[in-house]
């Protein structure tokens, strides 16, 4: 991956070039202000990190303490002025320097969450065998602007384009369901139709519960283009018409990754927060820890509904996000999680 992650480039459409000491935002999410650093100072940060990675042995607190306390676009610039420094690429100079977890969430918070999203796809499906769970967590928990963003950042990184990938990766109905969220044309407004909710639950049931065989193109068609707050009213409708959750039609009406993409997409519209403490919770449940989980959902909802996720896993598990971490985790790699929660 050496040679895709030193390509320096820019996601030009979407990302406001921001003026020095000012909130930006990041590609896909509005910043919660509460990482901005008044007096952002790109040549300072670029300067410290380099300090921290010359000569014997590496600081790794001053790496932590510059890139947890940034936005990923103020990232971004410190990256263009370590090159401009150095004619070096901060992320070769780190990878020289770290190892491990540590290094692994070092450089995922050097990408744009759009970018590091793409790079986690395509690990996904490259090489015999795909990864369908990961293929489902990220692609079925975005809004349509994160599936343009992580689309571009794609075709940026690999120059390959992220919906034949795939198409030619995955089959049958799982293909179906994602390449339809992959469209990334689902309604976001705000209003609910109750005649249309109770239409599209009947629909569904008939679809699923209403006879054998589930014909799954309207599950698609609802699940992946009706709006979050929609989908709420649709699920309470189908309750009534059916006198049981979805979940459970879904359970017993379809299986393997099919049932995983659909249960996530109910989850997301029900309580996205809360779909992303179960998987961190997961991830740190039982022997051994899954640092990737960790990780990728710490550093890509970090300036999106972190906030919510840690107040979620709070009333879920009576114990902080931060607790779970710190117990389960050491070393730089637990210092830099906990700077990110914090």
């Amino acid at each position: 991956m050496g040679s895709s992650h030193s390509k320096s480039y820019r996601l030009t459409e979407d990302i406001q070039k921001p003026t020095i000491g000012t909130t930006s935002l990041s590609a896909d999410e509005p910043s919660t202000n509460k990482r901005h650093h008044h007096g952002f100072d790109p040549d300072r940060d670029a300067k410290k990190i380099h300090s921290a990675c010359k000569g014997a042995g590496t600081d790794e607190k001053k790496i932590i303490e510059v890139l947890s306390s940034r936005t990923a676009e103020q990232r971004q610039q410190i990256k263009q002025k370590y090159k401009a420094l150095y004619s070096k690429d901060l992320e070769e100079d780190l990878k020289g320097d770290l190892s491990g977890n540590f290094e692994k969430a070092v450089l995922a918070l050097l990408d744009l969450p759009c970018e590091y999203k793409a790079r986690e796809l395509q690990k996904a499906m490259k090489g015999a065998g795909t990864d369908e769970s990961l293929l489902i967590e990220i692609l079925c928990t975005q809004n349509n602007k994160e599936i343009v963003n992580i689309k571009k950042a794609y075709k940026q990184l690999f120059d390959r384009d992220l919906e034949s990938d795939v198409k030619s990766d995955t089959s049958g109905s799982l293909q179906k369901i994602l390449v339809t969220v992959l469209e990334a044309t689902r309604d976001e407004t705000q209003q609910v139709n109750a005649e249309l909710a109770e239409q599209d639950a009947t629909d569904l049931y008939k679809a699923g519960e209403g006879r054998w065989g589930t014909e799954e193109l309207a599950f698609n068609a609802v699940l992946a283009k009706r709006s979050y707050s929609q989908l709420r009213a649709t699920f309470q409708a189908y309750k009534k018409v059916c006198g049981k959750d979805i979940e459970e039609s879904i359970k017993s009406e379809t299986s393997g990754d099919l049932e995983k993409a659909y249960l996530t997409l109910v989850s997301c519209a029900k309580d996205c927060p809360g779909y992303f403490a179960t998987l961190l919770h997961k991830s740190m449940k039982g022997a051994g820890t899954d640092e990737e989980t960790l990780i990728r959902i710490l550093v890509t909802r970090a300036e999106s509904d972190l906030p919510a996720i840690k107040e979620k896993f709070q009333q879920m598990y009576q114990k902080s996000l931060a607790e779970a971490v710190r117990s389960d985790t050491s070393g730089d790699f637990r210092k830099l999680l906990l700077a990110l929660l914090h």
